[in-house]
């Protein structure tokens, strides 16, 4: 598949919404729905909430909405991506993974073409309403596949001219500051542009992957954050907030390839990979607690999943119809056979069959970081805490009308 959109388009996305908020685009929203922000906060598992200051949250949680949830399965951030800003299951929207196997042309791939997008995004229901919106994202990838209907689309990892003579330039994509960088843009929009009614910001992950919730860094991190809400907040005293995440995170021990172990033990797969793998290689070299794994002949499915099982942290290997069902997947994008590992272990591509970690590698994927907090503050017309119960539900109810 190829990107429906490219990155020069991406760019005179983002030259247009910036040429239109130098007119002063000031006319009155008034009779408009509230001004809404959703933030998927991505890696923002509930031991970060707890180990860190954060005095806006707390006020969210006590004056609004606060519940845990649980997210999508595998646990990487594509899926649940979808699933928030789409409002719908993965077996709807069609977003499976990070990466996907495309059969058909026997070619492993990134998920991030809009055309693998089968559900309206946030911001397509919006439209219909008559509700401008923006997608904002630390990473490229995602405005690739969640565009679909946005007035204003920007990606502080690759910027447009006219937003570095805004903000400054954009630090790097493996970097904390980048998230700052992106609320500082969203905040440039509540103050600039009161004729977007719906903001979808979207960070990076790249410290919870760095840090652990104790972490001095990563209290750093979640402290600016936290200001950057209260500053969005007195910008836009007016609006509603919603915020979940996609995943948390854990601290890995063991690595498996595991086409290198079926191999090992004579029964050669046609393809495995970390349901988890994307571009951003640095964050977690690829792996993940998620697996899909493609076999040479369905003959072989009974002793591949005996080398599976038999393998030191998989914690579970469902078939494509028993995954699709349990965790309401699209099956015909999903592997013959799927493999989750527990809270220690990741799948991916090595040089050798298995490698540990001695120093930990953090990331995510497996069931053990589905839990994530839910906030809705300051939302008029929100359904009540029965409704939520998926990180899917946190915008599913905007613009159904």
């Amino acid at each position: 598949m190829t990107n429906l959109i490219t990155r020069r388009t991406l760019l005179q996305c983002g030259a247009a919404a910036a040429a239109s908020a130098a007119l002063g685009n000031l006319s009155s929203a008034q009779g408009s729905p509230q001004r809404t922000v959703v933030v998927m906060f991505d890696g923002f598992g509930p031991g970060y909430f707890a180990q860190s200051k954060m005095p806006v949250l707390e006020q969210w949680k006590r004056q609004g909405l606060f519940k845990q949830v649980t997210g999508m399965m595998p646990s990487v951030t594509n899926i649940n991506n979808a699933s928030i800003c789409c409002g719908v299951w993965p077996e709807t929207h069609g977003i499976v993974g990070n990466s996907y196997f495309d059969e058909k042309r026997g070619v492993e791939d990134y998920m991030e073409a809009a055309d693998l997008l089968l559900a309206p995004t946030l911001f397509e229901r919006a439209a219909r309403v008559g509700v401008k919106s923006a997608l904002l994202s630390s990473k490229a990838k995602t405005v690739t596949f969640l565009l679909r209907g946005a007035e204003i689309v920007l990606t502080a990892e690759e910027p447009t001219p006219e937003w570095v003579a805004k903000l400054g330039a954009a630090p790097p994509i493996y970097s904390a500051e980048i998230n700052y960088w992106l609320m500082r843009a969203a905040i440039d929009i509540l103050q600039h542009r009161p004729d977007i009614r719906c903001l979808y910001v979207h960070t990076t992950d790249y410290p919870m992957h760095m840090w652990a919730p104790e972490a001095p860094q990563s209290r750093e991190h979640l402290a600016r954050m936290d200001d950057l809400f209260g500053q969005a907040m007195h910008a836009a005293p007016d609006a509603a907030f919603l915020l979940t995440a996609d995943h948390g995170m854990n601290a890995k021990t063991r690595c498996w390839d595991l086409e290198k172990v079926c191999a090992g033990r004579k029964v050669p797969l046609r393809k495995a990979f970390s349901a988890g793998r994307d571009r951003y290689v640095k964050h977690n070299r690829g792996c993940s607690g998620a697996a899909y794994v493609y076999l040479k002949s369905p003959q072989d499915a009974p002793r591949v999943r005996e080398i599976l099982r038999g393998t030191k942290g998989v914690e579970r290997v469902l078939s494509r119809e028993e995954a699709g069902k349990e965790y309401k997947l699209m099956a015909s994008r999903i592997g013959e056979l799927v493999v989750w590992g527990d809270a220690d272990t990741v799948f991916g591509e090595m040089d050798m069959e298995g490698e540990n970690f001695t120093d930990g590698l953090r990331s995510h994927g497996c069931i053990h970081e589905i839990d994530i907090p839910l906030f809705v503050y300051n939302a008029k017309g929100a359904p009540s805490s029965d409704h939520f119960q998926h990180n899917l539900d946190l915008a599913r109810w905007l613009y159904r009308g």
